[in-house]
C-alpha cells in the first residue's frame, strides 16, 4: 500500500509512530508520580517499578535498616547480618497490541486498529526514555507473535515497523483465524513466564472471556497489567434512526437486518449488557493491584486521553 494513499484515520504510518517519541515527555511509569493521579498509590507509583537485587550478607553496623536483618544466620552465628540490595537497572515492559479485523472499525473519527498502534507506540518511547527494556506481543488476524524486550532504538524502530505493517494489511474483507482467539492470546503470554514485568494490554477486549481474565489475574500476581479498552460508541448504542437507513450488520460469517425498532432495542440491549459487563470485569481485575483501567474512544482524542489517564499533562 503506497504511503501517499494512507487516510492517518484508517491506518497508521511507520513515520507518525516514531514522530509520536517527541509525544513521551509528558507522562511517565516511573514513580515519580504526581500525588491524586490515577497512577498514585504505592510508592508513589501503582506500579512495582524497578525492583531489588540481593547483593551480599554482612554484619551489621551502626545505621543499617534492621528490617534487613537475616535473622536465620543471625542466630546461627551469634552476630546480627544484614542483607544489602542494590536497585535492578532496568525493567521489563510487554506492550500486547490487538491489531485484528474487529479492531478495524470506527463510527466516529480513528479506527481501533489505529489508536492502538500509537498508543503502544507512545508507550514504548517513553519505556525507552526511562531506560527499561521494551518488548511486544502482536496478535493479528493471522498470528500471535513476541518479540523480545530489548533496551535499544534500533530495535524498537523494528517493532513499530512491524507494527505498522500489520495495521496496513487490515481491510473490510479481513477475518481472523480460528488460532487467534483472545485466549489463545493470553496462554500464549503465559507461556513466556514473565515476573516483575509490566504488561499493557490493547484491545477492544470484545471476544475475552471469563476464563481469559481469570488467567490474567493470575499473572496479575507477578506482574503489573495495564488493560486498555479501545471502544466505540456504536459497540455500546446503535444510533436511534438506524430503522430508516435499513443497516444489515454483519461479522464476515452472519448478517442482521436492522429494519425495525424491536430489531434495535434487542441488539442495544445486548450491547450494553455486553459491555457493562466486560469492563465491570476488567476494572475488577485491575483493582488487585489498585492499578487503572482505561478506556479510549474512536474520537480522535486517545492521546490526550490516555494521558490523562496516567497522570501526564493534557
Amino acid at each position: 500500500m503506497a504511503t501517499q494513499d494512507l487516510d492517518p484515520r484508517v491506518y497508521c504510518e511507520f513515520s507518525r509512530l516514531v514522530r509520536l517519541q517527541a509525544q513521551s515527555h509528558a507522562f511517565s511509569f516511573l514513580p515519580q508520580m504526581n500525588a491524586g493521579t490515577a497512577l498514585a498509590g504505592r510508592h508513589n507509583s501503582r506500579f512495582r517499578g524497578r525492583g531489588l537485587n540481593f547483593e551480599e550478607l554482612r554484619h551489621y553496623q551502626l545505621g543499617d535498616d534492621i528490617r534487613n536483618l537475616d535473622w536465620k544466620v543471625t542466630i546461627r552465628t551469634g552476630k546480627p547480618h544484614v542483607r544489602t540490595y542494590t536497585e535492578e537497572k532496568d525493567r521489563h515492559v510487554l506492550i500486547a497490541v490487538d491489531q485484528r479485523s474487529g479492531m478495524f472499525f470506527s463510527s466516529l473519527h480513528t479506527m481501533k486498529s489505529v489508536v492502538a498502534a500509537e498508543i503502544a507506540a507512545l508507550t514504548a518511547w517513553r519505556v525507552l526514555k526511562d531506560n527499561d527494556r521494551v518488548g511486544f506481543s502482536f496478535i493479528t488476524p493471522q498470528r500471535i507473535s513476541h518479540h523480545k524486550a530489548q533496551r535499544s532504538q534500533n530495535g524498537l524502530l523494528r517493532d513499530l515497523n512491524e507494527m505498522a505493517r500489520h495495521n496496513q494489511s487490515l481491510n473490510i474483507e479481513s477475518k481472523n483465524d480460528n488460532h487467534v482467539h483472545f485466549s489463545d492470546w493470553v496462554k500464549s503470554i503465559a507461556q513466556l513466564k514473565l515476573k516483575g514485568a509490566t504488561i499493557v494490554m490493547i484491545s477492544d477486549w470484545n471476544d475475552a472471556t471469563e476464563l481469559d481474565l481469570k488467567k490474567l489475574q493470575h499473572l496479575q500476581q507477578h506482574n503489573d497489567i495495564l488493560s486498555l479498552m479501545v471502544s466505540d460508541p456504536m459497540e455500546q448504542s446503535l444510533p436511534e434512526k438506524i430503522t430508516h437507513s435499513r443497516w444489515v450488520i454483519g461479522d464476515g460469517s452472519y448478517q442482521l437486518s436492522l429494519d425495525t425498532g424491536s430489531k434495535v432495542d434487542i441488539a442495544n440491549e445486548t450491547l450494553r449488557s455486553t459491555s457493562h459487563i466486560k469492563r465491570e470485569q476488567l476494572a475488577k481485575i485491575m483493582a488487585f493491584n489498585n492499578l487503572p483501567f482505561i478506556n479510549l474512544d474512536t474520537s480522535g482524542e486517545h492521546i490526550k486521553q490516555y494521558k490523562r489517564s496516567i497522570g501526564g499533562q493534557r
